[in-house]
């Protein structure tokens, strides 16, 4: 883990075209496949960027290294948002990049939920929403009986946290102490039915897991410099007090692209040609 105070300029300039250029190979994964996910995906993939390229302590040898033990966990709970997660696997040397097309084929080991027994860098299997966060106490408390000093992060989307069992993993952490478990909600409000408070309302959000014994950060979950704060100080906050942190994230769904954006349509379909070639000119124009 880095013990930087805060990201440079360069460091700042290098993510902001970095997760541009992700962006684009996300939604040429999702167009080549005509399956998946681009506007969680979107909505995800800075909070995921900045986690892997400078916070976690990761082993990209992945089981074949004396680091192996050492190395943080992720837990990605909304596993529709796999395109991100693998285009930050593939930047950060887990496999290779050329791996990339083969997303949803039949035969790859880039399932559209990922799998943990094929691809390197998975912790765990996911894609049943509700389910990550328990999964991530489970590490946790294995992690402390080991007295392993290694942090879980586990990313949830907020459309799942009406499922119950998130509170259950909730009061549970807050019950055993779990200060080496770091939640990230992507807080986009809007799930395939359409915006999270129509559908199930959940705020006052921050004071809900505030009520459960977390404590709460709260961010814009796509300034790097907010975002990167956020991780040091959940860190911090674990280290010092005997209990989880959750990072509420306010993301737009479908960042990035302005047809996308903040529009639940483009929740679960891949794009036609025309509209991925006009994305495609949009992220270009920003890098």
């Amino acid at each position: 883990m880095t013990e930087k105070k805060k990201l440079s300029d360069g460091e700042v300039e290098e993510l902001t075209s970095l997760s541009n250029k992700l962006r684009e190979k996300c939604l040429a994964m999702i167009h080549n496949a005509k399956s998946g996910h681009p506007g969680g995906n979107l909505s995800a993939l800075d909070l995921m960027l900045v986690l892997y390229k400078h916070i976690m302590n990761q082993c990209c040898d992945w089981n074949c290294s004396p680091e192996w033990d050492k190395r943080d966990r992720f837990v990605l709970s909304k596993g529709h948002a796999s395109a991100a997660l693998y285009c930050v696997l593939a930047d950060c040397e887990y496999f290779g990049e050329d791996e990339l097309m083969s997303f949803r084929k039949l035969g790859t080991r880039l399932q559209g939920h990922p799998g943990c027994n094929c691809v390197p860098g998975v912790e765990i299997p996911s894609g049943s929403l509700g389910q990550g966060l328990s999964m991530a106490n489970g590490i946790a408390l294995s992690l402390k009986l080991d007295k392993n000093p290694a942090k879980v992060f586990v990313m949830l989307g907020d459309g799942e946290l009406q499922e119950g069992q998130v509170w259950e993993a909730a009061m549970s952490a807050a019950h055993y102490k779990l200060n080496n478990v770091i939640a990230i909600v992507d807080r986009n409000r809007l799930q395939i039915d359409g915006c999270t408070e129509d559908v199930k309302a959940l705020e006052p959000l921050a004071d809900k897991w505030r009520a459960f014994g977390w404590e709460v950060l709260e961010i814009n979950g796509h300034d790097f410099r907010e975002i990167y704060g956020a991780y040091r100080q959940a860190m911090h906050i674990g280290d010092e007090k005997a209990g989880p942190v959750v990072i509420i994230a306010n993301t737009i769904k479908g960042k990035g692209v302005s047809f996308m954006e903040n529009n639940a349509g483009w929740h679960g379909k891949a794009t036609k040609q025309e509209e991925f070639t006009k994305a495609v000119e949009e992220l270009r124009g920003k890098c």
